[in-house]
């Protein structure tokens, strides 16, 4: 992200030349610190390849004049160098920040093309919770990495195709197709599945007719695409209507189906047949990538066709993989999908390595994620042991977080508490999943995301709504404005730290594909900017120019709040 740019990284440079004394391209070991702002430990490191004492080296890096004017520097232990941020420093970047509309966050020197594969729902099926974490996950990591100033392509690897469409599409003439499309258009999709798989299972003469109808889907039977082109359409409308209110940016020009690749499928055989990587097994063609082997230790094969001619889902992964490379240019290829799929995407990607399909200078990653639990710590599940809906959740979300708001939208119409409702449960349930390391299981519990107090969504929506508010009653009140910053207490002194890391919680966030660092970083900045408000008051500040500093502070702090949570895909509302 151009991290030289940002104050850390100005430190850096500074700190790099002050090194460079010693020994040209020692690793200074910039590291944050308890005792410090930040802390140097690369003395230690390089008084074992100089053969000095570590103390000495970093008495003289903390003397080094590129040092003086940025910090005041300090040594402890055994050869520690804390660096204490000036003041006057601080106030220089905040300055910085505060005309800069990307808040000190530096477009990215070498701009990649993303693509990212997340959500993937299945036509004729409800989504469920299943899907949470891959769709909010995939949109915030969309987010940010457009921020960043990536060219970013959403795709929606939606399960259009396949065996069971032969059922659906039966069971849609069996019960007529205005009927289908009502019960559909409704939402009702779990209702239509169950009652075509009933029918599979039962009936003898369903179970042939359905058989046919994939063969004519196949085939490309007109009317039989046609029925399946109602299915999709229908599927469609009730994702966007989930999409819409989990405010997520996917929309129907993001959807590339599993059959978008249908046509491809002989192509992906025959050409690993040409490179010379198939195998065949048990009537099966395979391919054996190198390194992956079973619990016997026997070679584990990726299956792309059945003895039976057909195609299986690592031949669609594979087209899917050829096409984001060739079509889109890609350089980078995140999959948000859910951690158990992970040796099956590896396979893939070893797979399309070894036939050239996945260049050395495109990064093909896997995006894993734990699962959601119940309050038994097995998958969240209801009462009855069904999987729970996502609308479900949504409903819930915003009908507890009305009541949760209680008198503090007592204030407001009743269309603008539902809207708020709305924010706040909506930002809470997202808030909950991405706040917590990706790779983790996570419990689900409506109390805890919808609490105003420690790291949750509400909290930090409510920081920005008192940020909001305090602007507005220095402008009603005193007609104050924000002013010249100055940074004078140590509460300022850690609010201006808090502020400026906010690019390099952003690069951290992306390095690692893992939103959690940036949800740490905004909890940590609120509650810097909570102690300040505490401490040091604002409207009633000994003198105009230590008001209107402080008032620049809050407004600073407010717009990073709510850039950083319009990243993660969460509102700030100004009111609470």
């Amino acid at each position: 992200m151009g991290a030289m740019t940002t104050t850390r990284g100005r430190l850096q440079v500074a700190l790099q030349a002050a090194f460079d004394r010693l020994a040209p391209g020692a690793d200074p070991v910039l590291r944050p610190s308890e005792h410090a702002d930040l802390q140097s430990n690369g003395a230690l490191a390089l008084a074992r390849t100089l053969g000095r004492s570590p103390r000495d080296l970093a008495t003289e890096v903390a003397a080094a004049p590129e040092l003086a004017g940025w910090c005041r520097a300090e040594v402890s232990g055994p050869g520690f160098v804390n660096l204490h941020l000036a003041d006057h420093f601080l106030t220089g970047q905040l300055d910085r920040l505060s005309g800069d509309p990307r808040l000190g966050v530096p477009a990215a020197a070498e701009p990649a093309t993303y693509v990212v594969d997340y959500s993937a729902p299945n036509v004729a099926k409800e989504m469920h919770v299943g899907h949470l974490r891959t769709t909010i996950i995939g949109d915030a990591l969309c987010r940010m990495l457009a921020f960043a100033g990536h060219d970013v392509r959403r795709e929606n690897h939606l399960g259009d195709w396949g065996t069971p469409f032969g059922m659906l599409i039966e069971h849609l003439l069996e019960i007529g197709e205005q009927e289908a499309v009502e019960e559909l258009s409704v939402g009702d999709l779990d209702t239509f599945y169950r009652q075509a798989r009933a029918s599979f299972e039962a009936r003898a003469d369903f179970r042939e007719a359905s058989r046919r109808r994939v063969v004519l889907l196949q085939q490309g039977d007109e009317e039989t695409r046609r029925l399946w082109s109602v299915l999709v359409a229908e599927s469609l409308a009730y994702f966007d209507d989930v999409y819409t209110r989990l405010g997520v940016l996917l929309t129907d020009d993001d959807v590339v189906g599993e059959s978008f690749y249908n046509d491809a499928l002989a192509g992906v055989v025959a050409d690993l047949d040409a490179a010379g990587l198939l195998v065949e097994s048990d009537g099966a063609r395979c391919v054996f990538p190198p390194g992956f082997a079973g619990r016997d230790g026997e070679p584990l094969p990726l299956i792309v066709q059945k003895s039976d001619g057909g195609y299986t889902y690592a031949t669609t992964d594979l087209a899917a993989l050829r096409d984001r490379v060739d079509r889109h240019h890609a350089d980078r290829i995140l999959y948000v999908v859910g951690a158990p799929q992970h040796q099956h995407l590896e396979m893939c990607f070893a797979v399309a390595r070894s036939a050239g399909w996945l260049p050395a200078s495109v990064e093909a990653t896997h995006v894993a994620f734990g699962s959601v639990l119940g309050a038994d710590h097995k998958m969240f599940k209801t009462r009855s042991g069904d999987t729970v809906k996502l609308v479900t959740l949504l409903d819930e979300a915003v009908a507890r977080a009305r009541l949760a708001l209680g008198e503090r939208a007592a204030h407001l119409d009743e269309a603008d508490r539902h809207a708020l409702a709305g924010t706040v449960g909506i930002g809470a349930l997202k808030y909950a999943d991405l706040s917590t390391d990706r790779t983790r299981d996570y419990v689900f519990d409506f109390d805890r995301m919808l609490a105003f107090e420690g790291n949750t969504g509400p909290y930090l929506q409510y920081a920005h709504a008192r940020i909001c508010s305090l602007l507005r009653r220095a402008h009603t009140d005193a007609g104050a404005r924000p002013g010249a910053l100055q940074v004078a207490t140590p509460e300022e002194h850690h609010l201006a730290l808090a502020l400026l890391a906010f690019p390099e919680a952003l690069d951290g966030a992306l390095g690692d594909a893992a939103p959690h660092r940036l949800c740490q970083h905004l909890y940590e900045l609120a509650g810097a900017f909570t102690t300040f408000y505490e401490r040091c008051p604002v409207l009633r500040a000994d003198d105009p120019a230590t008001r209107d500093s402080r008032l620049r502070l809050a407004e600073l702090t407010g717009a990073v709040l709510a850039c950083g949570l319009g990243l993660l895909g969460i509102g700030a509302p100004e009111r609470m």
